[in-house]
């Protein structure tokens, strides 16, 4: 189900701080989060953010991680199980899959300007991965994957635009707005991790209880 541009807002200001689930908006003086400081409904102004329990702190970082990559509960669920199979960190295998997924990719890269716009153009075809398109957002890419724009598809308004805006690249992806083409370099560092905005101890305290 489609969720709207309003519906969106709310959910950061649910959070009580920004998701960047709408991209330049987000960065702009009109951020509900900036204008309307507080939770929605008609209990949000003048109640501020209640102190939660542990499980209940553990429960909205959760939810914050599903809005923030679009998934659902199962989804989630089922990255983490993946995650707790591996020998380390169970957290950092976590954000790892969940970075390394073709729509995150396309979000980092700055190929689009948020996450849920990274799904549709995915989802559209609009993306080749290795010369092949990939209508997959949930793809899990590794080191040495090449990704792109579609030749076809480049010259649309949606990614001309971009062509000119400058991204600060996470350390493991390369990528050059000029040719709309990138590549996975290696794996997320820790510190690399350490940047993305996902509570994963809490998400899996949550999830071994």
């Amino acid at each position: 189900m489609r969720i709207s541009s309003e519906a969106k807002c709310r959910l950061c200001r649910r959070e009580g701080h920004k998701l960047f689930l709408k991209g330049a908006k987000c960065l702009s003086a009109k951020c509900p989060v900036s204008t309307r400081p507080y939770a929605p409904g008609q209990h949000g102004k003048g109640g501020g953010f209640k102190k939660i329990s542990n499980f209940g702190r553990q429960l909205r970082f959760k939810q914050e991680t599903k809005r923030i990559y679009g998934l659902n509960e199962a989804q989630l669920q089922k990255y983490y199980e993946a995650a707790s199979r591996m020998k380390g960190s169970t957290g950092d295998y976590l954000v790892t899959m969940l970075e390394m997924r073709l729509d995150s990719i396309l979000y980092r890269s700055g190929a689009v300007d948020s996450p849920a716009l990274a799904r549709q153009i995915s989802s559209h075809g609009h993306v080749v991965v290795n010369d092949h398109i990939i209508k997959t957002p949930s793809r899990i890419l590794q080191p040495g994957d090449k990704f792109a724009i579609k030749p076809g598809s480049q010259k649309k308004k949606l990614f001309t635009e971009r062509q000119a805006v400058k991204v600060q690249l996470p350390s493991w992806l390369k990528f050059d707005m000029k040719t709309l083409s990138g590549e996975i370099v290696s794996l997320p560092t820790k510190e690399d991790l350490e940047k993305v905005n996902v509570q994963s101890k809490a998400i899996v305290e949550f999830y071994s209880r």
